[in-house]
């Protein structure tokens, strides 16, 4: 015979609470989570852990949106072109839960900035830049200090939203730009035991634009609205896993 159970109180987590406990939401209530980058994969993954109960946050970008962003960033519309990043999406956050804990950088992240950013105050650091250089930084941090961290690889040129997947960097494939990674953390003694998200479809190389190298960034690929998203999801996806002791992935 089933059963089913009694309506709780209602309040705006009540069908989370209904799904994780009680005791698990209020887990994800302490948790603290660093999110550095608040682009197409960054917004999303940020705004998720926000709507998934995650009740202390740190977001960390420099950038103001840009009209070019609007086909797959959380923040941009035609309204916000010019605004941070960081004020509109600390506006959306805060109107999701009121109560949020939330810390607001507005800075670009240079890689001798890093050290001082990543502390042993999170639980998990999400790394959803797209400069390789600041990302291998970011990562050897979190790996000195032993904090878990989730890193986005390469999300532009790919249109299958089943080939992207949760991983170790050492398992990634098909991937240039996690190819890249992976190369720089050799040098650094990092070869696995970092959780990251990629698509393993073949990127479509004639895609790719070349640009004046600003910021660490040397180029850029051709993306599509719902993929930076989807990266997004798999990385709050990690957070809420791991307090569900679900997590497959190495730590």
């Amino acid at each position: 015979m089933t059963t089913t159970n009694s309506a709780p109180e209602p309040h705006w987590l009540q069908r989370t609470e209904l799904l994780v406990g009680a005791e698990r939401l209020e887990q994800l209530k302490n948790t603290h989570v660093l999110v550095i980058g608040l682009g197409g994969v960054g917004s999303f993954a940020a705004e998720f852990l926000a709507r998934a109960g995650v009740g202390r946050m740190t977001i960390v970008d420099g950038d103001t949106v840009d009209l070019t962003n609007t086909n797959r960033q959380l923040p941009a519309l035609h309204s916000t072109v010019g605004k941070p990043k960081t004020q509109v999406m600390a506006e959306r956050m805060r109107d999701i839960n009121p109560d949020l804990d939330l810390t607001v950088r507005e800075e670009f992240l240079n890689p001798e900035a890093v050290k001082d950013l990543i502390t042993d105050d999170f639980d998990y650091v999400f790394d959803c830049i797209d400069s390789i250089q600041p990302k291998q930084y970011i990562i050897v941090a979190c790996k000195q200090k032993g904090i878990r961290v989730v890193s986005s690889m390469g999300a532009g040129g790919r249109i299958d939203p089943s080939k992207v997947q949760v991983a170790d960097i050492s398992e990634t494939y098909n991937c240039p730009f996690a190819q890249q990674i992976r190369k720089g953390l050799k040098r650094k003694g990092v070869r696995r035991g970092v959780t990251v998200v990629f698509s393993s479809e073949l990127v479509d190389r004639s895609t790719c634009m070349l640009t004046d190298g600003n910021r660490f960034k040397k180029s850029f690929y051709g993306t599509i609205s719902y993929i930076p998203a989807l990266f997004g999801l798999h990385m709050a996806s990690v957070v809420v896993q791991d307090v569900m002791g679900k997590s497959g992935v190495e730590k």
